[in-house]
Parts: C-alpha cells; structure tokens; sequence
C-alpha cells in the first residue's frame, strides 16, 4: 500500500484550490476527481449560469432597444449551438485546472474513489493518508413526487436540444429564480412554482424589485406545490401546468462514501470545526459537502483554510460579512452581519444612477437601487444591498469596509474609475 502525504477526493473549488494551496506550501498531493476537474461551479452550476446569463442580457438589450426604437431586426437563437460552445469553453477551462495542478508536483487521478478508516482505494490501488481531503461537493434535491423522473435539473439545462415553448420551474430559490430569469428571456413561457414565497432569505426590497421588475415576464405562483410530474406537465393542487419541469428545489451533500466514518448533520452534511476538521482528527471536509453556505467562493476559502491546516498552519473559517448575489439581467447583490442588524438601523437609500450598463434604463426607470442599514448611533454598517450593472465589485467593496474600514478616512482617500454608476461613492457620500 503506497502512502500519500495528503490526499483530496474531488477537484470543485474546494478541493482544487486546496491542493493548488498545498502544492504552493510544497507538501505531496494525490487529487482525485470522480469525473470533471472543477466541480459543479464550472460544469454544472454558476458558470453555465453566467455563460447563459450573457446571451439572456444580449437579447434583453435587444428588446430594450427595439422598443426604444434604436435597433431594429430579427434575431435567431440558437439554443443547440449555445450549449455546445459552452461545454467547448468547459474543456479549455478543465485542461487549465488540471495543468495548474499538475505544474507544482500534484498527482491527479481521474476515478471514483472509496473512502476508508485508514485508506483510499481507486483504480485497484489503496492509498494510505497522513491527512484527507473530502470536497465532494453536493447534487440537487430531487421531491418525492409521483413522476420526478420526469424532472430535469440544472445539471441537465447543456442537454436540451431545443428550447421548450414552456418550462415549470419548482423551486424559487436562487437557482429555481436564476433559471427562471434565463428562460423567460430566451422567450419561453415560464412558470415559477413556489411552495411559499420567492427566495424566501433575501431583502424585502430587493426581493421585491426582483420580483416585479426583473422576473416581469415569469408567471410566479407562490404557496402552491408541485404533486406529480408527467412528461409535458406539472400537476398542483390547484391546477396543471404544460410544459417541461425542471427541479431546483435546493443541493444535498455528497456525504454517503463517508458515511459510519464520520460524523454527519442532520442534514448529511460532513460535521467540521473552524479549522475545518471533521470527527476523525486528520480528515478533514470543505464546500458543499460541509453543508452551510453553497457558494464557490465559500468553498474556495474552506479549501484553502483546510490545506493551511493539513499543512500544519493552524487556520480558522470565518464566515461573518459574506457576499451574496443573483445572476440577472442585472445583478442583485448583498452582505449583511445579523449582530449589526438593529432597531436602531436606518435605511440610506438611492435609485441606480446613469452609466455603463445601466445608461438606457434611464429612458425605462428600471435602473435598479441600492441601499445600505446604517447605525448613526454606533457608526456601523450592518447591511449592503444592491441591484445595478456594478452591485457584485460595489458589495464586495462594501463587505470588506464593514469588517475593516473606517467610514471617514474611505470617504475622503476612495476614488471610483471613471466612467461607472457610482453606487458605492454615492453611497458612503448619503451616510455623511
């Protein structure tokens, strides 16, 4: 039985990034990825999103100026050919990781692993471990409903051939909400089915400006739930819709290779510590698979936080202030810290302001807002939310200044690049 020194099952942003931090801090790693280098961000998941998402705005645009009387012309999209370029730029991307790794002395093997007290076996070797790795991410939920079968989900949206005439989406979560977005403007009829209200988690006001302005072309029925799937038909309690289903009723940890080896959360998610340590002292757990925040830049700082760790670099998760956003037309995005969340907080709003991205929106009133929960009393931010052509950098501004900055100082030394929409300046400038 060959030794490793550290050994990580699956290569989505947790893993890769820790075996690219371990790697760095010149330790020996075996990667093993059970069939796609970089997880569900890139082949499934955030980055299809976002690929889909450009042309989604392109054809938006396209409206937007027709109706302006600016543009004028037929355009035909090509959903097949879409889908194609993207799984193209998928494998450029996957030969990138891969190499990236390899190039600081990691061994990658691509196979199914099982996972023991004291060892891992893959393509008919065990591998012994002074440390372990688990970042097998998670998968999507699918309901125990008469004809799920049926259901398609997001890690099926690269395979339609053809885009439907109508799709039911279940779930109005962020991906269910996502999707829906990315459907209704590709010009399918779409039906948004939530069994309580849309992204339940969010702002109010945010919610609420997703809900009327940029999800205006979906069908949104809300306190109704999906009771069997057919092959062109969802069926509530109230009523039967046509159409394809596709399933976005949330992720479920891919836990079960460890299962009886460490402990699990009620929800099946590995149970870790701050240093990212599961139950069993050198093995450790990171992304999707620890349950929490299923984001790839959560996963990415679990990854990393477990290799400095494994590597004996004592390290600890800190998951206060972190950045969240949608994928639409234009993005809504936000970061909030619950102990600064008060009675005493005021609400400093603006309306989204002329500039790139945004300038034509002008002559329509759908620029979007921004605002911020500030205290005078203590002079803490407590929360940042915003929907604009520069929300996702504006809240990562904003994110970073609520844990380390200082409101005076910024305001006087920050200077924005020219041309922008200015959200963040105009911002810290209402506070004042």
């Amino acid at each position: 039985m060959e030794k490793v020194e550290n050994i990580i099952v699956g290569s989505g942003p947790a893993g890769r990034l820790a075996g690219l931090e371990l790697g760095k801090l010149k330790k020996e790693v075996l990667l093993i990825e059970k069939k796609y280098i970089a997880g569900n961000c890139l082949n499934e998941g955030c980055m299809v999103i976002c690929a889909l998402n450009e042309i989604a705005r392109f054809t938006n645009s396209k409206k937007r100026y027709e109706k302006l009387g600016i543009l004028k012309g037929e355009i035909e999209l090509n959903y097949e050919e879409i889908t194609n370029k993207i799984k193209e730029t998928q494998a450029i991307i996957r030969k990138i990781h891969e190499k990236e790794n390899k190039s600081i002395g990691n061994k990658v093997i691509f196979s199914e692993a099982e996972v023991f007290e004291d060892n891992v076996y893959v393509n008919g070797e065990s591998y012994a471990f002074e440390n372990l790795l688990i970042a097998t991410g998670s998968k999507p939920i699918i309901p125990k409903i008469p004809g799920n079968e049926y259901g398609l989900t997001s890690k099926d949206i690269l395979n339609i051939k053809k885009l439907p005439k109508k799709i039911n989406i279940i779930g109005a979560g962020e991906i269910g909400v996502e999707l829906s977005s990315l459907f209704s403007s590709f010009g399918c009829e779409v039906n948004l089915i939530a069994r309580g209200g849309i992204l339940k988690h969010m702002d109010k006001d945010l919610k609420n400006y997703v809900e009327k302005k940029l999800l205006k072309d979906v069908n949104i029925y809300k306190n109704l739930e999906a009771i069997e799937i057919k092959k062109n038909k969802v069926i509530t309690q109230n009523e039967e819709f046509e159409g394809k289903t596709l399933i976005a009723t949330g992720r479920t940890p891919n836990s079960k290779l460890v299962e009886g080896i460490l402990e699990l959360n009620e929800d099946k998610s590995i149970k870790v510590d701050p240093f990212m340590k599961s139950s069993k002292s050198n093995v450790y757990a990171a992304g999707d698979v620890v349950g929490g925040i299923n984001l790839t830049t959560v996963a990415r700082k679990e990854g990393i936080i477990a290799a400095r760790n494994m590597a004996g670099y004592s390290t600890i998760m800190d998951y206060t202030n972190i950045p969240l956003g949608l994928t639409l037309d234009m993005d809504a995005s936000y970061t909030e810290i619950s102990s600064e969340i008060s009675n005493n907080n005021e609400n400093i709003s603006i309306p989204g302001s002329a500039g790139p991205g945004s300038f034509w929106r002008v002559l329509t009133r759908d620029t979007g807002f921004s605002k911020i929960a500030y205290n005078k009393i203590t002079g803490k931010i407590g929360g940042a939310y915003s929907i604009s052509p520069s929300s996702v950098s504006d809240i990562s501004y904003f994110s970073y200044l609520i844990e380390h900055g200082d409101l005076e100082d910024f305001n006087e030394e920050f200077i924005e690049i020219h041309p922008s929409t200015n959200v963040f300046q105009h911002l810290i400038n209402a506070i004042h």
